[in-house]
């Protein structure tokens, strides 16, 4: 460890050093560990130096999951780099590394030059303008690929929307596969899965992560480690990776891919049925559906119906899935295994809703299904979920592999037990003591106390041992870092900012000379402050959505003088060092909103099975997001300033201690002049 600190130029720390020795221990344990990291802690290196000595004296990969683009960049493009070269004198060989993404990230060769499906048959649900600007993006990505050398998606700056990246792509069950694709020699995809194959460590993201420990087929190189670096963001990728949807747009995709490979009248009758699909859902209001409405139903078995009847007319799929042997037309082969394809998800997805309304109880519910409403730029969407993907984590990714789950925010209320119960592990090693005791009904509670069975394993099963632990942070937050709750404040209200918080937030920023960044729970918030106190503030004042936001925080932290308001992509994404930032502004507690479809069907499951509901879902969610936004005060050593929460409920709610303890341990107090006087005297 002191030889890689050395190499790259850092200094060695003591909670970088702990961490290093838990993830070694674990590894050579067979068990798995939750590290909790604060910010400057060093944990990349803690978990790499580790990782890379096993891979290589083992001679199997490591996986190294992360939840952003911009860890991933780090990583390969800094971190890794550095490492490798820093170590390559201690070890057999020097460390080789390299990143892995899904095959929807690279450009298809094969794509870009042979006919498809047309991909544009939602245009008319788009303002010409955009249609227009797509046009230009698909210009500028057929001129991109002639010069890239990865296809990587990523490395097309500025990025382009999903309708043009989408007509160079496929996804894994579109691809015609390297032997049957005529350009399956120079395929960007398996030249990225041929070079992972050959190294010590592969980075990826949590969502290719979880297809592979999920699919029947290997994705990712075989490996007995992995990594999961931004822990706290798992369970919503791998949610989003095991959600599926129906809309009018998917039917009509799959009738054009389908219409001209089988009878008319079989194609006709997919295209009414989505007709009837898009008219009920235009009709019907957004939101959870607890009960299946039986007009939706009976539209719903016609989709799958004709669906199915139209697999059926294309034919055998052949001895490869797919039609006809090796010798066939590979535009023919693209064209049918596209349209098996897209009959095949919506087959699959109705049958899947229609069955996730089985259950004749809330206890007995697994999946969750909602609509949500027409946009400017999509159609209404019928969307299913699982209720918990702990399951599918415990069974799929933990049960056969080390697991190195890190973050800077883990330990909710104290304790690792409220996310170690959404990853579906059971309690911590008894003999554990380095973690909090869990508070009772809290999101830290186990199971049990939530009305929820313990894991369940398999026959012969032995379940892995884990524990957490806390390695601190190099900050002290006491001494660099005030707390303000606004005790004085009324209670938020739907009814927008009230003119209290208003103004709070200007004598706030005053106090500040600017150097605010404004964390708001919605969008709309967010623009209301912006615009009320524009005119009465005498700073620069930026707002989410006035330009990208990459730009926005570039000019946010070059001017001292500068606040920076916005939502939730601000409250995770925002790394400023320096003098620019010196208060972050809370205007609510983050608790997800009551009609958010998947959050109160989980929390109204708890409920039914006799736990805390609320505590062991909104609490928790909201812990994770108040932790994540405090986060961006203290980003380098020499940092100082306030996080001020308007909400009082975090003073005088009943889960207000549960949220405290999940923030940093900053000096707490509820006195405005205090804090207005502390700010003035880091300006001074």
């Amino acid at each position: 460890m002191s030889a890689a600190v050395t190499g790259v130029g850092g200094a060695e720390r003591p909670g970088q050093v702990k961490m290093a020795q838990a993830v070694r221990h674990a590894i050579e344990h067979d068990e798995h560990v939750a590290v909790q990291a604060g910010t400057g802690t060093g944990k990349s290196l803690a978990y790499l130096v580790p990782a890379i000595r096993h891979a290589i004296e083992s001679d199997n990969a490591v996986v190294v999951s992360t939840a952003t683009i911009a860890l991933q960049r780090q990583l390969v493009d800094r971190d890794l780099p550095r490492l490798a070269e820093a170590l390559a004198d201690y070890l057999p060989h020097e460390p080789q590394f390299a990143i892995l993404k899904g095959r929807r990230n690279y450009l298809c060769r094969y794509k870009v030059t042979a006919a498809w499906p047309d991909e544009d048959g939602d245009d008319q649900l788009f303002d010409p303008r955009e249609v227009s600007a797509t046009g230009r993006m698909v210009q500028r990505i057929q001129e991109w690929a002639e010069e890239t050398e990865t296809g990587d998606r990523d490395e097309l700056v500025p990025g382009v929307n999903e309708q043009a990246w989408r007509q160079f792509s496929v996804t894994a069950r579109e691809c015609l596969g390297a032997q049957r694709c005529p350009s399956g020699a120079e395929c960007f995809a398996e030249r990225a899965r041929e070079r992972a194959g050959n190294v010590d460590v592969v980075v990826t993201n949590h969502a290719l992560l979880a297809i592979d420990a999920m699919e029947e087929f290997a994705v990712l190189p075989e490996h007995d480690v992995v990594v999961v670096d931004e822990a706290h963001e798992l369970v919503d990728r791998v949610t989003s990776v095991v959600t599926d949807e129906l809309s009018e747009v998917a039917v009509a995709t799959t009738v054009r891919r389908v219409g001209r490979l089988i009878e008319q009248g079989v194609a006709d009758r997919l295209q009414e049925a989505g007709e009837d699909l898009k008219a009920l859902l235009a009709a019907a209001p957004p939101g959870r559906l607890d009960q299946l409405p039986q007009v939706l139903g009976d539209t719903l078995s016609v989709l799958r119906d004709s669906a199915f009847a139209c697999i059926t007319a294309m034919g055998s799929r052949g001895g490869d899935m797919w039609g006809g042997g090796k010798n066939d037309d590979p535009e023919k082969a693209g064209l049918r295994k596209a349209a098996f394809t897209a009959l095949d998800e919506l087959h699959d997805t109705s049958v899947r809703i229609l069955e996730a309304f089985g259950g004749e109880s809330e206890v007995e519910r697994a999946e969750v299904v909602w609509l949500e409403g027409a946009t400017d730029r999509r159609p209404a969407l019928l969307k299913v979920a699982p209720l918990s993907v702990g399951g599918m984590l415990r069974d799929k990714l933990f049960a056969d592999r080390t697991v190195i789950l890190t973050s800077a925010t883990l330990a909710l209320g104290g304790t690792f037990e409220g996310m170690a119960r959404q990853w579906g592990l059971g309690p911590a090693r008894p003999d554990d003591g380095r973690q909090a005791h869990p508070e009772q009904d809290g999101p830290g509670a186990s199971p049990e106390q939530h009305g929820e069975a313990g894991p369940e394993r398999k026959a012969g099963q032995k379940r892995k041992d884990w524990v957490g632990l806390d390695v601190g942070s190099p900050f002290d937050h006491a001494r660099s870092g005030i707390l303000y709750v606004a005790k004085h404040l009324p209670q938020p209200g739907r009814d927008g900012l009230p003119k209290e918080y208003l103004d709070e937030i200007t004598e706030l920023i005053e106090a500040a000379g600017g150097r605010t960044l404004g964390l708001f729970s919605s969008m709309r918030a967010a623009k209301a402050a912006t615009e009320a106190l524009r005119e009465r503030l005498g700073v620069p004042l930026l707002c989410q959505g006035d330009d990208s936001t990459s730009l926005l925080v570039k000019q946010f932290a070059e001017d001292p003088a500068t606040c920076l308001f916005g939502t939730l992509s601000l409250w995770q994404g925002v790394d400023v060092p320096g003098p620019s930032l010196s208060l972050v502004i809370i205007d609510r507690i983050p608790f997800p909103r009551p009609d958010d479809p998947l959050a109160s069907a989980r929390q109204r499951h708890v409920a039914a099975k006799g736990g805390n509901g609320f505590m062991a879902v909104a609490a928790t969610h909201a812990a994770l997001l108040l932790a994540q936004g405090a986060g961006r005060l203290l980003r380098g050593q020499s940092d100082k300033g306030v996080v001020a929460v308007l909400d009082p409920r975090l003073a005088t709610g009943r889960y207000g201690s549960f949220l405290r303890d999940s923030l940093p341990p900053f000096w707490t107090t509820s006195d405005p002049a205090k804090v207005r006087a502390a700010l003035r005297r880091l300006t001074a």
